[in-house]
């Protein structure tokens, strides 16, 4: 098959968005894209996430806790730049067959799939990171447990008008994609008796 679907469309015409207006999905419209963005692989079933919607005030929290974190006093203005932050929270699950870092995948697996459907539903994303996630009072601020790692925000608003067309730089796929190595022969061993 190379018909291109809708999906496939959609993740080629993703990018992110550091710019965006004050407008955002609504509660419930989320919830809907939290639905499809749950479907990611998940081994046992697991679900081992959880999101955190941050609107209005609790970006004030947020901006606090990120310069507590940081040694600086008053309220980092970042998480104003989007009208809606999602957190991404890894809750970590003790598992004889899935491991911490699998779990963490699946929770990093859910963020880019909702990533994706925001963006497709006309929304501008982006996915901010930083030394601060693992920091006690971003860690506090979110209401973390012990078992939970958080792993980022999405910062979500309106597409803003723009004329420019849009310029997405095209993936070499071809350079990203290999065989499996194949093993060495097996070296002959040296004969060290002498002839004659």
């Amino acid at each position: 098959m190379t018909e291109s679907g809708p999906a496939l469309q959609a993740m080629l015409g993703r990018r992110s968005r550091s710019k965006v207006d004050d407008t955002a999905p609504s509660h419930e419209e989320l919830l809907a894209l939290v639905a499809g963005a749950g479907r990611v692989a998940d081994h046992s079933s697991m679900a081992p996430w959880r999101l955190v919607e941050l609107r209005g005030d609790d970006r004030v929290h947020l901006g606090r806790a990120l310069n507590k974190a940081n040694g600086e006093k008053g309220s980092s203005t970042k998480p104003l730049r989007a009208p809606l932050l999602i957190a991404v929270v890894a809750t970590i699950q003790k598992s004889a067959k899935v491991p911490g870092w699998e779990q963490e995948a699946v929770a990093s697996g859910v963020a880019h799939m909702l990533s994706l459907a925001l963006d497709e539903a006309g929304w501008g994303v982006i996915w901010r990171t930083g030394h601060a996630t693992r920091s006690k009072p971003v860690a506090k601020a979110h209401g973390l447990a012990k078992n939970e790692r958080l792993l980022g925000w999405l910062y979500v608003g309106g597409k803003p008008d723009s004329t420019r067309p849009e310029r997405i730089k095209a993936i070499a796929a071809a350079k990203f994609v290999s065989g499996m190595p194949q093993p060495r022969a097996a070296s002959k061993p040296k004969n060290d008796t002498l002839q004659g």
